[in-house]
């Protein structure tokens, strides 16, 4: 499973230019689901998402996670994070998951978010989506499990 993150003080997501998903600060998180990952894999990318330190503390240092500063997360699916960019000049999808196995992964995440208490906002699975962040550093991490 592999998780782009990146900490901003606001982003959204807009399909058919309708806003669906908007968080004030927190994470974007792009999530792209490889075959071979299930509810495991999501449960450790959930658990370094919330907390990874990546915001900063009274000092600026990088020493504060998601929960410790009650952000927002919103969730995008990403099919194009599961690509094989080694050869050639075309990215290669053969290890992303189907779309099935995706999209429940995509829901199980989010379910299990919101169960955390952190407050979700979400893209929309197989859109064709329009996302729009401000980047707060710009500080961006690329998590996999």
């Amino acid at each position: 499973m592999q998780g782009l993150i990146q900490r901003v003080t606001e982003a959204q997501v807009a399909v058919d230019g309708e806003i669906v998903g908007q968080i004030a600060k927190g994470v974007l998180l792009l999530l792209g689901v490889e075959k071979h990952d299930d509810q495991t894999s999501a449960d450790k990318l959930l658990h370094k998402v919330t907390n990874y330190r990546i915001f900063t503390d009274a000092e600026g240092k990088m020493n504060l996670s998601l929960k410790d500063i009650s952000g927002e997360l919103l969730v995008v699916s990403q099919f194009t994070l599961a690509a094989d960019t080694k050869k050639g000049m075309r990215p290669s999808f053969s290890s992303a998951g189907t779309p099935q196995q995706a999209n429940d992964l995509y829901e199980y995440f989010i379910a299990q978010a919101k169960a955390l208490g952190i407050r979700v906002a979400t893209g929309q699975f197989a859109a064709d989506m329009q996302v729009s962040l401000t980047n707060d550093g710009p500080v961006t991490f690329n998590l996999s499990v």
